[in-house]
């Protein structure tokens, strides 16, 4: 079984598969094209991740580094294996690498099975009538509902793991990195069951009224675990079946957009690192010393802004940002700042413990204006009132600024205004965002 984007042993179609093939030798390897540009928070949970698995299935998890085209048959041959089973892997890199694995496994004789995907319903499956992807989300989750999905996998047989010569995990996975937030989740598939059922039980039903509240744990804080599939959506999915109302609804739907993104992505691969939208490339973007100085004011959390710096900061100390306050950083980035939004993407997937490919830079077309959706690109985002509406008593800002701490209620969204000015050690604005709106509307226009 060659793990991947399933790190689990609950609800795994692969595994249950390999399973009933006989005893189960399970493998991941370290693949030096995913490894080498991930930052610390997402290598330093993965190598939690990996521990919690082998633990998962008795200290059997083999782990190898290098080229799975390589290292995959390798393992096949030297322990006498017929079949290698794996999920299916609907991303650019991915396919590539799958179609490059398959073929290894062909040449030593070896059947490649592929069961299941880390999508309820996999990329490609969900098309209009006359068989083209949906470009807009909600006919998309109204088709999505309508195809709907398998119930969670079980195994049909007991687990046995394989006897296989291997050196101790921690001579093969590298030390956790030393620049890492402050904070990580706990990692592996019995932390993501507990946060799922903790949250099922005490915050679900807050979903619908307080999802864009950052100052509140009204989320779930799953997207980590989906992304490295300690949990399967599709479990998710046959929970809220059980339940009703608008909460539940709401949850379900943003499921959904994790689904739509990789769609996405499966049918245009070319919109991981471009614009979907070929004619938003045209539009004009700020440059030099004073663009850079003011990347670097965003990147850390300091352009005068409470709730974008908050966010930022956010990112920094838990490699983590809630979906509201991305959406406000990444329009300041865009539209205040005037930057190109793979700017603002390939720092996200860098700091992000939950950095999963499609979610992150489709989410950065869409507010960029070059992605998904009907009419986007005249969407700007105000930085005050997005904290007044969202943070409206400012608990989020003085948790991530301590230099506002001292600021009462939500006064914090705009200290310039304090009557003694902005308080010592916090920026003054490096933008006007009145200004930068009309300004973006007006590049936007004219692209």
């Amino acid at each position: 079984m060659w793990f991947r984007r399933d790190l689990r042993c609950q609800d795994n179609a692969a595994l249950a598969a390999a399973a009933a093939a006989g005893e189960v030798a399970p493998l991941f390897v370290l693949d030096p094209r995913l490894w080498d540009p991930a930052g610390p928070a997402r290598r330093a949970y993965l190598l939690r991740s990996l521990r919690e698995l082998d633990r998962s299935v008795g200290g059997h998890l083999v782990v190898r580094r290098g080229d799975p085209a390589v290292e995959v048959p390798a393992l096949a041959h030297a322990i006498a294996a017929d079949q290698v089973h794996r999920a299916a892997d609907y991303g650019p890199y991915g396919r590539e690498r799958d179609g490059a694995v398959d073929a290894s496994l062909s040449e030593a004789g070896v059947d490649a099975v592929r069961t299941g995907s880390p999508y309820a319903v996999a990329p490609g499956r969900v098309l209009k009538s006359d068989g083209s992807p949906y470009a807009v989300f909600t006919p998309f989750y109204r088709a999505w509902l309508a195809h709907g999905w398998r119930k969670p996998a079980e195994l049909s047989v007991p687990l046995r793991w394989a006897e296989v010569e291997r050196p101790p995990l921690n001579e093969v996975l590298d030390a956790e990195p030393g620049d890492l937030p402050a904070t990580l989740p706990d990692a592996g598939e019995a932390a993501a069951l507990a946060m799922w059922r903790v949250y099922r039980e005490e915050h679900l039903s807050d979903y619908d009224s307080d999802r864009n509240r950052p100052d509140l744990a009204t989320t779930s804080r799953l997207s980590v675990h989906l992304k490295y599939g300690e949990i399967h959506p599709r479990t998710l999915l046959a929970d809220l079946a059980q339940r009703r109302g608008k909460a539940v609804d709401a949850y379900r739907r943003q499921l959904c957009w994790r689904e739509f993104f990789a769609d996405v992505l499966w049918h245009q691969p070319h919109t991981a690192r471009e614009y979907l939208k070929p004619e938003m490339a045209r539009l004009e973007y700020d440059t030099g010393g004073v663009a850079d100085r003011q990347l670097r004011a965003w990147q850390e959390g300091r352009t005068g802004y409470p709730f974008v710096d908050a966010g930022m900061r956010q990112l920094l100390g838990e490699g983590y940002v809630h979906n509201r306050v991305r959406l406000a950083v990444a329009s300041f980035l865009c539209k205040d700042l005037h930057l190109d939004w793979r700017l603002g993407a390939r720092y996200f997937m860098n700091r992000l413990v939950d950095g999963d490919l499609a979610s992150n830079n489709q989410s950065w077309q869409w507010v960029a204006g070059s992605g998904v959706d009907a009419a986007p690109y005249y969407r700007v985002f105000n930085p005050v009132l997005q904290g007044q509406r969202f943070d409206p008593d400012g608990d989020y800002v003085r948790r991530w600024l301590p230099e506002l701490r001292g600021v009462v209620g939500g006064a914090v969204h705009e200290p310039w205004d304090l009557p003694g000015g902005v308080p010592e050690g916090y920026p003054e604005r490096i933008v006007d965002h009145k200004v930068e709106r009309e300004e973006a509307l007006r590049r936007y226009a004219a692209r």
